[in-house]
């Protein structure tokens, strides 16, 4: 608030004497510069909420707020952040789209994709280990195996186990789409180099038909 507005604010009797030299006069511009700081805040306030527009600092609340605070688990509080703040920046931009999605193989490839920068993540159910998921990193992304076991722990169903392994470790067993026995075919299928696609066993997404007219009941 300016100097001048604070001073319509008073009586009569002290507008008169806030002439420029005087102690009233210096008070108000006392009040007007202390008041400067949070009027620019209020100005702007709509940028504390803006993924891309808050303050570094203000990040990991935004992160918490849209309930992806799973991804700054930390063993001591005053450590840095496990991601940049541009990868949490972007996970709070798709925070409701990840709450949409969550529990789904899109949702999770999704979240695992924003907080690594990484594409080619295999989601993989195999057929003798039923409600079991497993969830094979590329090389790119190994470097946040922890950060990604404790998306996948938050993302995936709660009645379903998962597992966490690097594409192409053999302990995890056969990876979708090669041989189960130790012999390897000749030419084994690429692995996925655009955006990830993933190959959960799961059905695709499908539209329901609009119901009919119901039926009358019989009288």
């Amino acid at each position: 608030m300016r100097r001048a507005a604070i001073e319509r604010l008073l009586p009569a009797a002290y507008q008169r004497a806030g002439v420029p030299g005087s102690v009233l006069f210096a008070l108000l511009e006392v009040m007007e510069a202390l008041h400067a700081p949070d009027e620019a805040v209020l100005a702007d306030v709509d940028a504390l909420f803006a993924p891309y527009r808050a303050p570094d600092g203000f990040v990991a609340y935004l992160t918490r707020w849209v309930a992806m605070d799973h991804v700054l688990a930390s063993p001591r509080p005053d450590a840095p952040p496990a991601l940049p703040v541009g990868r949490l920046r972007d996970l709070v931009a798709h925070g409701a789209h990840l709450a949409r999605w969550r529990g789904t193989p899109d949702g999770m490839r999704t979240a695992l994709e924003l907080a690594t920068g990484v594409t080619g993540f295999v989601l993989d159910e195999p057929v003798d280990r039923p409600f079991h998921l497993v969830v094979r990193v590329p090389p790119a992304a190994v470097g946040l195996l922890a950060v990604i076991a404790r998306i996948v722990a938050a993302e995936k169903p709660a009645a379903v186990t998962a597992e966490v392994v690097e594409l192409g470790d053999p302990s995890a067993g056969p990876e979708p789409g090669y041989a189960a026995d130790p012999d390897p075919p000749a030419d084994p299928p690429p692995l996925p180099t655009g955006p990830a696609v993933g190959r959960a066993a799961v059905p695709p997404r499908r539209t329901l038909p609009p119901p009919g007219p119901y039926a009358e009941e019989p009288s």
